[in-house]
């Protein structure tokens, strides 16, 4: 009988590896998001010993498949696999550490209130870190590319041509996180951000992931575009980002 409820509990998934903390004296508690079941809160015996054989797939930043056991607080990691090693690579670049670092914190808040769309939050933060590890484009446009991307996925997608207010199409010279993005002149309210052209060019590239146009930004644009996808970001969550501070913008 034990060994049958054993099996009904024990699942498969694949899943990145959002954060980890120490339990005990060998063992670790990991936040996964999976393909499949969501966010998991998991335990990994044994893990911090030298002997240990999966150590270090279940490490931030690892993409592994995984067998796991449910539990009353938390499941159970008896076997994992590595599918995308990405934590090594970011790991050893100090820029890509903290974007992937701010990339998984948002995974972990955003996926913790929005259980709903879980696929499409995993395919974007493999996107996302399997870029970074590749250096496919600079750390700081795939992060804020996620950012916007992810918020979009929650139910967020800002406007940076026509009025997120009134619809009025655009370009639009203010931007308000309020509001959802860009605001034309009659429904700009006092405080909005006024950004360049070319800032509001950029996130609209940032958010369609058209990357010719992003890669050819210059620094002044990112630098604007960082500070607002920030401004948009924590007004959503109602929080701010530990890791958000730690990011350097070149």
């Amino acid at each position: 009988m034990s060994n049958r409820s054993f099996a009904s509990r024990t699942y498969r998934d694949e899943g990145v590896i959002l954060r980890t903390h120490k339990l005990g004296e060998a063992d670790r508690i990991i936040i996964l998001l999976t393909k499949r079941h969501g966010q998991v809160r998991a335990v990994a015996k044994g893990v911090r010993r030298t002997s240990s054989k999966f150590g270090a797939m279940l490490e931030p930043f690892m993409v592994a498949d995984l067998q796991l056991v449910k539990g009353r607080n938390l499941d159970i990691v008896t076997q994992a696999q590595t599918l995308g090693p990405y934590g090594r690579d970011i790991a050893a670049d100090y820029r890509k550490y903290t974007s992937a670092a701010v990339i998984c914190e948002t995974a972990e808040k955003l996926t913790d209130i929005d259980g709903e769309s879980t696929s499409a939050h995993y395919a974007l933060v493999i996107g996302a870190l399997s870029a970074l590890s590749r250096s496919v484009h600079a750390p700081e446009l795939i992060l804020d590319s996620y950012l916007l991307r992810a918020l979009a996925t929650a139910g967020w997608a800002p406007s940076f041509t026509d009025c997120a207010r009134c619809a009025e199409p655009g370009p639009h010279s203010a931007f308000s996180a309020p509001l959802g993005g860009a605001v034309c002149h009659d429904c700009r309210p006092p405080g909005s951000a006024s950004p360049a052209p070319a800032t509001m060019t950029l996130l609209a590239a940032l958010l369609s992931a058209d990357w010719p146009a992003a890669d050819s930004s210059v620094s002044g644009a990112r630098n604007e575009a960082a500070g607002l996808v920030a401004a948009y970001l924590q007004w959503h969550l109602e929080r701010s980002l530990k890791s958000l501070k730690h990011v350097e913008r070149v």
